[in-house]
């Protein structure tokens, strides 16, 4: 999935719950440019709706794409938010 886009910065949160994927999220966005890319990889099943929801109603932000793999038999989530500006 991440072939599709520049990816800027990596972010791990995995094992990590909420609200914290979202909290290091918004931290990580901060500090990127105009049309940087973060990738965020977390294990939290609730990180697909709680990031879409950060990104939907935060200036500045677009998520781009979320995927969902699987890494040693455990649940992988990937996010992918732009900085628009």
């Amino acid at each position: 999935m991440s072939e599709a886009y520049d990816i800027t910065e990596t972010l791990d949160v995995k094992g990590q719950s909420c609200p914290m994927p979202v909290v290091k999220s918004k931290q990580a966005t901060d500090g990127l440019s105009e049309g940087e890319v973060l990738e965020v990889i977390a294990t939290d099943s609730g990180s697909m709706s709680d990031i879409e929801g950060w990104a939907n109603t935060t200036d500045g932000v677009e998520l781009l794409d979320q995927d969902e793999t699987e890494e040693g038999g455990e649940s992988v989530f990937k996010h992918y938010v732009r900085k628009t500006q």
